[in-house]
């Protein structure tokens, strides 16, 4: 037998080959390997977001990872374990500041707070960048954050 073949009989029944489907899942334990339906990619990970989170004396740091000119403007939209980010879609243009302005708009929103308390303390010309979220803990953004990921 050469190794590396499929034998005939494992063509009409692939789910039940070995390293399938569920059996697959449990043997690696890597939730990106969940099938389809079975829950959200981010909810795999949602105990990983808190390093996105950086308490400071006047409030938390968010890392996030934002899409200008997407077809919608949506926070948080997922989680970037790489970069240890929240991602962020928003449908302003990277031009002339208006996607900053739309990140800092929707984020006062989702937390509740006026924008004048949300400033984007580095990254203003990246899409990689890091918001300051005045006057709340990292456990109040963690909650908030963690109702809208639900």
């Amino acid at each position: 037998m050469i190794f590396g073949t499929t034998h005939l009989c494992d063509r009409h029944r692939p789910a039940e080959g070995k390293n399938q489907g569920r059996a697959r899942q449990h043997a690696t334990d890597d939730p990106w390997l969940l099938m389809p339906g079975d829950t959200n990619r981010f909810l795999a990970y949602m105990n990983d977001f808190r390093d996105a989170l950086t308490q400071t004396p006047n409030g938390t740091i968010i890392a996030i990872d934002v899409s200008p000119s997407s077809k919608r403007e949506i926070f948080p939209d997922g989680y970037n374990e790489w970069r240890h980010s929240i991602t962020c879609s928003i449908r302003a243009p990277p031009v002339e500041g208006k996607a900053n302005k739309a990140v800092i708009a929707l984020i006062g929103e989702i937390f509740s707070i006026p924008k004048s308390r949300v400033h984007i303390i580095s990254g203003p010309t990246s899409t990689q960048k890091r918001v300051l979220v005045e006057g709340m803990d990292a456990e109040a953004v963690a909650s908030r954050l963690r109702d809208h990921f639900a």
